[in-house]
């Protein structure tokens, strides 16, 4: 009889019983792939024999994932994406052509593996992984792209043999597992460069490149890197965020690698793919406007660097806001209402788990901000009064709230027409943003 007889029961056992990072944190952090090959395995190793691209680095990885999956599907390749974490439903993780797997498909996986569950008690990631390629098995795709959860060595989607590997960057995440080095960080991330196989190589500080090369040569990897890049992919990305900039070269330099590789790519359908990016993947949560009035963006930057990228682009934001202002100010000055009068200001509806470097972090926010501190609804989730203590230590002037809606709504509630409100600190943050605005 199985054991699993409703989607919502399948899902209540993966969030709950078994280990995960998304909750735990280290805790749920496997240092081998044991479990993941004993897993396949029990399920006829559906990753061997597969083309993959295997994706890997501290920021950008999902949206470089998503950009090679939206242009192999807009050239009519039938393209399997698995990216981490999800923002608003679990099926989101395992993708074909933008196609969420099917509720039903999770049931009978779960059904199919319950007796390897009671033996060798995977983690809720290597159970993902394991039905991501199971589903893209069944489905018969043509090829798929595979981002990394954490780091890369022992990362459990680092079972497969892929046709090319790409790494983005490398910056300051995970020290506690990863290293406290940005070498040690690039050696655990250069741990997918497989013998043979070709890598691309993302814009990154000259340690982590030196590792990257060293690897590479020791693996007798072809390197694509610091290749012209196409300027017209920038301009018809849809994704905003000045940090593409970085995540688009790592991009044209994977879609060299593919061309060498013998799969034709047109210029006309990867500019098609780059425009369409988002409803062709799904694609959520990356400088992601979802108001003007008040302006309004949500981003998942969760630690210095990609916090660095959009901290600037807010600034950048900010400015343009007040020159707005200022324009109708004068333009209006006879009929003006006393809310507007004053210059916009920036409200920062902020939350953060419990394992970043919030010292680091809070020291790269504007101080000249209103702080909306938050609780992700994740149990790694910081405690907003603790979160707004420490803040408050180093002149980020706010109040504290239990839940990312309470204190959207209220920043929502405070703002003007002139305010510009950010949301994010963590990826958690973001989902509970998009969940309530559903």
């Amino acid at each position: 009889m199985p054991r699993f007889t409703s989607y919502s029961e399948t899902l209540d056992y993966m969030f709950s019983q078994l280990p995960m990072f998304h909750n735990i944190g280290k805790a749920a952090y496997k240092a081998d792939l044991n479990n993941t090959i004993a897993l396949l395995e029990a399920i006829g190793n559906p990753h061997i024999d597969q083309k993959w691209i295997h994706v890997a680095g501290t920021n950008g990885k999902g949206s470089v994932s998503s950009m090679l999956a939206a242009t192999l599907t807009q050239h009519g390749y039938k393209t399997g994406l698995y990216t981490s974490p999800h923002l608003l439903n679990f099926t989101e993780r395992i993708r074909i052509d933008g196609k969420c797997i099917d509720e039903k498909t999770v049931i009978d996986f779960m059904n199919e593996i319950h007796e390897t569950l009671d033996r060798i008690k995977p983690s809720f990631f290597e159970i993902t992984v394991a039905l991501a390629f199971y589903h893209f098995r069944a489905e018969k795709i043509d090829i798929g792209v595979i981002e990394v959860g954490l780091g890369g060595r022992l990362d459990s989607t680092n079972v497969i043999t892929p046709i090319l590997s790409v790494i983005t960057n490398i910056g300051w995440d995970h020290m506690d597992l990863l290293g406290n080095s940005i070498d040690k960080i690039a050696a655990e991330k250069a741990g997918i460069i497989k013998r043979g196989v070709p890598v691309a190589l993302g814009p990154m500080r000259n340690e982590a490149m030196d590792v990257m090369k060293a690897v590479s040569i020791e693996n007798n990897a072809k390197i694509y890197h610091d290749l012209a890049v196409d300027v017209g992919f920038i301009r018809r990305l849809a994704l905003k965020g000045n940090y593409q900039l970085e995540n688009i070269q790592t991009f044209a330099y994977a879609i060299e690698a593919l061309k060498d590789l013998w799969i034709p790519l047109k210029r006309s359908l990867i500019m098609e793919a780059l425009e369409n990016v988002v409803s062709l993947t799904g694609l959520r949560g990356r400088w992601e406007v979802i108001s003007n009035n008040p302006w309004t963006v949500t981003d998942i930057a969760h630690n210095s660097d990609g916090i660095n990228y959009t901290m600037g682009q807010l600034r950048d934001q900010y400015a343009k806001a007040v020159e707005v202002w200022k324009l109708n100010l004068i333009e209006n000055h006879n009929s003006a209402i006393e809310i507007n009068a004053q210059p916009p200001i920036i409200r920062m509806v902020w939350g953060m788990v419990s394992d970043k470097d919030r010292k680091e972090i809070l020291s790269l926010l504007p101080k000249d901000a209103i702080y909306y501190f938050c609780k992700p609804s994740v149990i790694r989730g910081l405690d907003a009064d603790e979160l707004a203590t420490e803040g408050h230590e180093i002149g980020l002037a706010g109040m504290a709230f239990d839940d990312v809606q309470t204190a959207y709504f209220m920043a929502l509630k405070d703002a003007r027409p002139q305010d510009l409100i950010y949301v994010g600190g963590s990826t958690f943050v973001v989902a509970d943003l998009l969940l309530n605005l559903q």
